[in-house]
């Protein structure tokens, strides 16, 4: 029972019941449960996972003491001579709403599932963009305090800038030409041997934006040597013909170097554009973050700039690549030689950057904006050139505030390092972190055979295709909040109205949202609502879930949100953990789901 004041001097009491379990749940247990009786036996259960696809050789004792575990203060499970505890449809309804014995995903964290023996171009890979800023782009400290946080979320590929100390003598980790505080070398790179392999055996790859003097590169290439030691991986030629697997660069660390200067991409925008963006992150304080703009909206966006611009943006890349040159004939030898994904701009146009060089492979850059532009005509050539080469794509530089764009215009043209601001949040890095849920999140999944196709044509972004296959979702139930949260944290005058939006992630023709209808003053909500999604790219697609309360007068407050791989759903009925506005998982917050393939 909760209590609410009204009107200053009035009190309102609400009880607070568990809802029952839906009927759905009772018809799966009178399936599998003895002759439809009121029990369940073990054999029923073990049955039940099978015919849902999960592991029958689950050691049922063991499952059934944790279902019993489950119960608090309701009972024990009934036993029948020496045969293990029977099962009651409430023991049945809580072991399915259980996110740790009933997850919504096929493999849990650590269970990698996909094929780590192809080269690295094969994979799309958890990647981060100034990985030591602990805030925005222009002020925040730089430390190794997110790096370490990155690794233990998974993320494969860290981001460290180089610059001189202020005495010349020695390397700091800053972001250039502004006010971030600087952070040594060597911490960051101790940070990440003690932290690389926490989250995933799989490789880190070290991307170095490079502004040293060749004694001070000379210098960095023997601290990481001493640090990294025998798990450092470079060749022992000057060019990869093909890059090394996942598999086989298992607890090793690589080196990457990209075109200095990157920070100036600032041009794709300006001075007012920035604080314009500035002005509008600091207003825009909805609990949820703003919504991720489509593939169609940033292309378009990209494209309308006029021919002065374009202008600009293509000197800079002669700059770019003038500066790269410098830089590569007055490199330090040994740390040349320690170097193994090895960057660059091709003088000219950015579609003269995607040629590919059958003798040797590459990583390429380019900003989002870059990105759109290119797709607008040469997605076909963007995608050929992913499948033996890397591609790169970072922030454009008016993202002060690190926040982020649409993954999936990289993605879909097979773009490997889609380079995210990790600390920050909102929805654009939700779909982030539920990509890297898939393959155990070990930040490495296998790119869809559809983006490696040579015959009979490279994959077009932009042809339009029949959906492949229909995802049907059943939103039953939601509950854990008023463990989680205060009696007044939604409204100080009654229990919250929560309504419920589930959507798709992905190619424009299968990106939708959708929400349940708002259920009334109850902290148990129960909407039994279904939806439909029909998928023409379902190999990348994400299901999102997100969980709000109701407010007339004021704007929605955030209950909670998940992103999941679709290719990794397990059928059935699931429970489906809900998370903050910073990704970390709440410690109750649970939707009661179901999930059907066609």
């Amino acid at each position: 029972m909760g209590t609410y004041k009204c009107c200053l001097i009035f009190k309102r009491r609400f009880r607070w019941n568990d809802a029952p379990p839906p009927d759905d749940v009772r018809a799966l247990f009178a399936n599998h449960s003895a002759g439809g009786g009121p029990h369940m036996a073990a054999d029923g259960l073990r049955a039940y996972l099978q015919a849902t696809g999960q592991d029958g050789d689950v050691d049922m004792e063991r499952l059934v003491e944790q279902i019993r575990q489950l119960q608090g203060r309701g009972g024990r499970i009934p036993r029948v001579g020496r045969a293990l505890p029977l099962l009651t449809v409430d023991d049945f309804h809580r072991f399915l709403f259980s996110h740790e014995l009933n997850p919504p995903i096929r493999h849990g964290q650590g269970q990698v599932h996909h094929d780590m023996a192809a080269p690295l171009s094969h994979y799309f890979i958890y990647t981060g963009h100034n990985s030591y800023l602990t805030g925005n782009q222009l002020s925040s400290d730089c430390s190794d305090l997110p790096i370490i946080r990155a690794l233990q979320r998974g993320v494969r590929v860290i981001e460290l800038d180089m610059w001189p100390n202020s005495s010349k003598d020695d390397i700091s980790i800053l972001h250039g030409r502004t006010l971030t505080t600087p952070v040594s070398l060597l911490k960051c790179l101790l940070s990440i041997k003690q932290h690389a392999f926490e989250a995933s055996p799989y490789p880190v790859i070290i991307t170095l934006e490079d502004h040293l003097t060749p004694d001070l590169q000379d210098k960095a290439a023997k601290m990481v040597l001493e640090v990294f030691g025998d798990i450092l991986y470079y060749p022992d030629k000057d060019h990869l013909k093909e890059f090394p697997s996942p598999q086989d660069l298992k607890g090793r660390v690589l080196l990457s170097t990209k075109p200095p200067r990157e920070y100036l991409q600032a041009k794709d925008g300006n001075a007012a554009t920035i604080k314009e963006d500035a002005k509008a992150a600091a207003t825009d304080d909805a609990a949820w973050g703003k919504e991720v703009p489509d593939i169609h909206s940033q292309i378009h966006s990209a494209t309308k700039h006029d021919q002065r611009e374009d202008d600009d943006d293509t000197d800079e890349d002669e700059d770019d690549e003038e500066e790269e040159q410098k830089m590569q004939q007055h490199l330090a030898p040994q740390y040349k030689h320690l170097i193994t994904i090895k960057a660059g701009k091709p003088k000219g146009t950015l579609l003269d950057a995607l040629q590919s060089d059958p003798e040797k492979v590459r990583r390429l850059s380019l900003s989002e904006q870059q990105l759109a532009k290119l797709a607008d005509h040469h997605g076909t050539e963007i995608v050929r050139f992913t499948q033996r080469n890397l591609l790169r794509i970072y922030p454009k530089g008016t993202r002060v505030t690190s926040s982020n764009y649409n993954p999936f215009l990289g993605w879909v043209h097979g773009a490997q390092m889609v380079a995210f601001n990790m600390q920050g949040y909102g929805r654009a890095l939700w779909l982030m972190h539920g990509f890297y849920k898939a393959n155990g999140g070990c930040g490495y999944v296998k790119k869809p055979d559809f983006l490696m196709q040579t015959d009979p044509e490279v994959f077009d972004p932009k042809k339009s295709l029949s959906p492949k296959k229909t995802l049907k979702v059943k939103v039953y139930m939601g509950d854990g909040w008023r463990m989680d949260f205060t009696q007044t944290h939604f409204d100080q005058y009654s229990p919250p109205d929560f309504y419920a939006r589930v959507g798709i992630a992905g190619v424009p023709a299968d990106s939708v949202m959708k929400r349940t209808r708002a259920i009334e003053d109850n902290w148990v909500p129960v909407w039994e609502e279904d939806f439909t999604f029909k998928l023409t790219v379902p190999e990348i697609a994400l299901l999102r879930v997100e969980v709000h309360e109701y407010d007339m007068s004021e704007k929605d407050d955030f209950g909670g949100q998940t992103v999941l791989p679709v290719s990794d759903l397990i059928p059935g009925i699931r429970a489906v953990a809900l998370h903050d506005r910073k990704g970390i998982k709440l410690n109750n917050v649970k939707l009661l789901m179901r999930f059907e393939f066609e």
